[in-house]
């Protein structure tokens, strides 16, 4: 049984599951044309057998799939699973897998370096070469082919074998807690809040105008409502740059609005135009107390543009001394934090991470500690 196409055969084989210490899981989606991924297939690796599961086969219910998901006894070994978390989080209302385990962020951990590739691991962990010549096939066509079946179970198989060596190896250097830290991030349903009302957050803002940014807010919740709503995405509605366009100007009539860039006459007189106008009439109508704040971003204080360049070095270093991603400790905004404030909220200055380079990074900042070339290699010194 390689492809599972009805309810029995799927619930058959979760109910072998039961009992399992783990099982590898990934997924093939499309997302070009959609704002939701649209799940196409799911591959899980159990202990002797793998399988892909068709979730588009005519009548099947994938009902004992996410009660295997659900279901904590189990560990879900993931490879870059951020996305096949997010297709489980609306499949389970909410709910995610739990417990799971990602080797990309494992291998993150262990020296293999920024958002390591599967392939990559397979070769140097398992020394084991994957094929990804379907990587872009079209999953959604049926019937699929072998090639594809093969291409899709060789990522649960080969998943195996490199979860339980990344999972010694993990043991063997006492960095488990590291990566637990991080799966409780990807477990973390509030990683996966798609509310209309925080959709402006993620676009960069031309101004800190509180007038603007309302907006700016009101326009991002209604077009994330709308391509919600449609299933569509973003920018087949309308491009952030369109958003930030009318949010500058205010337009407050459709003759107004049909002068604005990126938005016709007819989408200008239409039902979307009259969204549109709403939402700034929300905006224009806020008191001043109720206008959004800008996001808030570091001040660094004059002169200490040197400081952050050298806990640059010092990161690269501790990194390099630890054999941990850069990226994993700290980013460019993190490091500028540490500069202007010693109690900078910053993952850097917690935990595992504050072991390896927070508490060296402070020293360094208050003439604690120096660097050196030497052998062509940075050295930290303690004064």
């Amino acid at each position: 049984m390689t492809l599972i196409t009805k309810t029995s055969e799927l619930a058959d084989f979760c109910a072998q599951q039961k009992g399992q210490p783990f099982i590898t899981v990934d997924t093939e989606f499309l997302r070009e044309s959609t704002y939701w991924p649209k799940l196409c297939l799911v591959q899980l690796g159990g202990e002797t057998e793998a399988v892909a599961v068709d979730v588009l086969a005519e009548g099947i219910d994938i009902a004992p799939l996410l009660d295997l998901m659900a279901d904590e006894s189990i560990v879900k070994v993931f490879h870059a699973g951020r996305q096949d978390m997010e297709i489980f989080h609306r499949l389970m209302e909410g709910d995610l897998p739990h417990p799971i385990f990602d080797t990309q962020v494992a291998g993150m951990v262990s020296g293999f370096g920024d958002q390591v590739s599967y392939e990559r691991l397979v070769r140097d962990v398992l020394d084991e070469q994957v094929d990804k010549g379907s990587r872009f096939a079209d999953w959604s066509r049926r019937p699929l082919t072998d090639r594809q079946l093969d291409y899709a179970l060789a990522d649960v198989t080969h998943l195996r074998d490199l979860y339980l060596h990344m999972k010694e190896m993990l043991e063997k250097t006492g960095r488990a807690s590291w990566l637990e830290a991080e799966m409780d991030i990807l477990t973390d349903p509030e990683t996966y809040n798609s509310d209309p009302e925080r959709a402006w957050m993620r676009i960069k803002s031309r101004s800190d105008n509180r007038r603007y940014l309302a907006a700016l807010k009101e326009l991002a919740a209604w077009r994330e409502r709308e391509v919600q709503a449609r299933d569509i995405p973003r920018n087949r509605l309308l491009r952030d740059e369109q958003l930030l366009d009318i949010a500058v100007h205010r337009p407050d009539t459709v003759e107004a609005l049909a002068r604005t860039r990126g938005v016709s006459h007819d989408m200008a007189r239409g039902k979307l135009g009259q969204g549109i106008l709403e939402a700034i009439k929300r905006a224009n109508a806020l008191p001043k107390d109720a206008l959004p704040s800008p996001p808030q971003r570091p001040v660094i204080p004059q002169g200490l543009g040197p400081v952050v360049e050298l806990l640059k070095v010092l990161l690269k270093a501790r990194c390099e001394a630890h054999d941990v991603a850069q990226k994993l400790v700290a980013s460019s905004a993190d490091l500028e934090l540490i500069a202007a404030d010693d109690q900078a909220e910053v993952p850097a200055l917690k935990g595992w991470r504050r072991e390896i380079f927070g508490a060296d990074a402070l020293k360094l900042k208050h003439g604690r500690l120096a660097l050196t070339l030497e052998a062509q290699e940075v050295q930290v010194i303690e004064r």
